[in-house]
């Protein structure tokens, strides 16, 4: 089973339970749109171009390229888009569209650049550091644990679930055995990496 039909699967089953599958079945998911983002290609979901372009940068500013490929590579903001789009109550989905414009009014305030796609390496990861600090805070003090999270929360959740469920992260960036069909006992060494599967 490759990543697209496990998301398909899981579409339907969660979808299907919260929406009823008709409604779900009714949409027509592009999950071409999951490979590549052509030039005329507009949005996917609820997500223009722009935005699916900087959900991108985000990721791979939290997962960088370094001897394994990025989250970008992993194409990321797309499975976000997806997700969000697709998965995500009403009140959701706002709630991570307003993070979104949160975080480029941010680096308009903090760097006065339009968006985060505009700051150079150095300033993301300073600015991302920031961020990351302000939602432990928020996390932390929240009265409710029913309380929404922080939307950096949301957005970094994604990013770790979309990259390490894509073909790149379950098999290059963790350790892989394709179902070993028998119960084996594989040995750990501190600082190796960790077990994955796709």
């Amino acid at each position: 089973m490759n990543r697209r039909e496990l998301l398909q699967r899981t579409s339907l089953l969660i979808g299907g339970s919260l929406l009823g599958a008709d409604s779900l079945l009714a949409k027509n998911i592009d999950w071409d749109a999951l490979d590549d983002l052509p030039e005329d290609y507009k949005k996917i979901g609820l997500f223009s171009k722009k935005q699916i372009k900087m959900m991108n940068e985000v990721a791979d500013t939290i997962i960088p390229t370094t001897d394994t490929p990025g989250a970008k590579a992993a194409k990321v903001g797309q499975f976000m888009a997806v997700m969000v789009s697709d998965c995500y109550e009403p009140d959701e989905q706002k709630r991570f569209l307003d993070g979104l414009a949160t975080l480029d009014a941010e680096c308009n305030k903090r760097y006065g650049k339009k968006s985060f796609v505009k700051l150079s390496p150095a300033q993301r990861t300073e600015f991302l550091t920031a961020i990351d600090k302000e939602r432990k805070e928020f996390q932390k003090d929240k009265k409710k644990r029913e309380a929404p999270n922080h939307y950096f929360q949301t957005l970094k959740d994604l990013v770790l679930w979309g990259y390490f469920t894509s073909e790149i992260g379950a098999t290059q960036a963790l350790r892989f055995v394709e179902y070993p069909g028998k119960y084996t006992t594989i040995d750990y060494k501190k600082g190796d990496r960790a077990w994955g599967g796709y």
